[in-house]
């Protein structure tokens, strides 16, 4: 289906020219415009449509949770009537109404990376299976611990309070490799796993990471485990292991794959990170926003998904049996797409 949009996507450029860059417009929306992972967003979106000819303009919140800002962007890319949008939504729930009024005013919407709550309240999603990505990680962390993984203490530095599906999906993904019973696989915190120590919010960022791990290195000291919504969570956690001396008695794993964090796994600061490919998402959105402006195709989730999957590929150096992977230097020359 990559080949597929994409073919079409420049054949559309190609056969309308210049109207064509005159009359179509697309706005992306992320949750921020600092963090890496949606910088090489942007940098996509950007690519492909200069490529397609299409006029691009690119919003941001100030942090993860910043609703409000992404309200506004939504209605400002109503007001100027683009063709479509591509969000990166903060709360997927409280965005869904401004996301109603611009499918009602004839906008595609695409979720990028992290699905709208409930997901059909936007014409379609492209994402990483973000549920088997934290699969990935747990499994791995549960086969490098072997019969000592029963006896495992485990901190979770998750994303925000508000529990956008991005984060649910990667913890209740993780809980499910590592063997941790999930109680509603909608809720993060409900488990009732003794191995479960914490769960603390990093906002998805290196300071966030260092709080969080500074908190529940507070309420267990040995801790052996340390599941980070992101690799920016990661490093801060990484910090506050070495500043009590246990960097290199904790494992650490994550969900991102950009070049820093498989970088920090090359280095051993990461033993296990689930690559996404971010730029590949914007690419293809923007492709799919090109094909409706032409003829209103909307894309089409992939086959058993309420999504399109853009992929995911564990990276590790520490390879275990049963978990496919692939190592940080073929992760480097692949990262996010």
């Amino acid at each position: 289906m990559k080949k597929l949009i994409a073919a079409s996507a420049l054949a559309i450029a190609a056969g309308t020219g210049g109207a064509f860059a005159q009359d179509v417009s697309a706005c992306l929306i992320t949750k921020t415009d600092t963090n890496p992972f949606f910088v090489k967003m942007r940098e996509g979106a950007e690519a492909a449509a200069e490529e397609l000819g299409i006029t691009l303009n690119s919003y941001a919140g100030q942090i993860d949770g910043d609703n409000e800002t992404q309200v506004a962007a939504i209605e400002t890319c109503i007001a100027n009537g683009a063709s479509g949008i591509l969000i990166t939504p903060s709360v997927p729930d409280a965005i869904a109404p401004v996301v109603q009024q611009a499918r009602d005013a004839g906008l595609l919407v695409i979720a990028l990376d992290t699905p709208l709550d409930p997901a059909d309240a936007a014409d379609a999603t492209f994402a990483t299976d973000n549920f088997e990505a934290g699969r990935l990680i747990g499994a791995w962390a549960a086969a490098q611990l072997g019969d000592e993984a029963a006896n495992a203490r485990v901190a979770f530095l998750d994303l925000i309070p508000a529990q956008p599906t991005v984060d649910v999906l990667r913890d209740q993904g993780f809980m499910t490799g590592f063997g941790i019973d999930v109680a509603d696989p909608n809720v993060i915190g409900d488990e009732s796993d003794d191995r479960v120590v914490c769960h603390e919010m990093t906002n998805g960022n290196e300071e966030g990471g260092r709080t969080a791990m500074e908190n529940c290195l507070a309420i267990d000291p040995n801790l052996n485990v340390v599941y980070t919504i992101n690799e920016p969570a990661a490093a801060g956690a990484y910090e506050a292991l070495r500043a009590v001396g246990r960097e290199n008695d904790v494992m650490v794993v994550s969900i991102d794959g950009g070049c820093p964090g498989v970088q920090n796994v090359a280095e051993g600061v990461i033993g296990a990170t689930a690559q996404q490919y971010p730029l590949d998402m914007a690419r293809l959105g923007i492709e799919a926003i090109a094909q409706y402006a032409q003829d209103g195709t909307v894309p089409q989730p992939s086959e058993g998904l309420d999504f399109f999957n853009t992929g995911v590929t564990l990276v590790t150096d520490q390879p275990v049996d049963g978990v496919e992977s692939i190592s940080s230097e073929e992760g480097l020359d692949i990262c996010w797409g």
